[in-house]
């Protein structure tokens, strides 16, 4: 597991491998991640979108932003936290990611980014 406190929300991620699978003759991995954003601060906080880089060992580099995590865009007041799963598929058996929340302080009003540690994301049977 990684974790990473960033104005007072914590971020940790945890990975599975889920398998592996053939799409139009080349093979593919699938790869899952648990996330569990914890508000720490004593403001309540709206997570409202994401921003993600996806990189396989292949040097394959995938971009995505977006509104909310897994159409939610959670409110956490403070000492609450969000737990949601999620998966990327990639053509290498590991690589990586990272990325940011984009949050807003329902106190302050300000907008802030919340650093999400960069994971890795290995097959149990690519590893040695």
């Amino acid at each position: 597991m990684v974790q990473q406190v960033t104005k007072g929300i914590k971020i940790s991620v945890e990975t599975t491998f889920e398998g592996a699978f053939y799409r139009n003759y080349k093979i593919q991995y699938a790869f899952g991640y648990t996330i569990t954003i914890e508000n720490q601060s004593k403001d309540a906080v709206q997570l409202y979108a994401r921003h993600w880089e996806i990189y396989d060992a292949l040097n394959k580099t995938e971009t995505v932003t977006g509104e909310g995590v897994v159409g939610k865009k959670p409110v956490l007041k403070p000492g609450e936290q969000h737990t949601y799963t999620s998966g990327c598929i990639l053509t290498a058996p590991f690589g990586a990611m990272k990325g940011h929340y984009f949050m807003v302080n329902f106190s302050t009003t300000e907008k802030f980014q919340v650093s999400i540690p960069t994971f890795k994301l290995n097959a149990a049977f690519a590893i040695n």
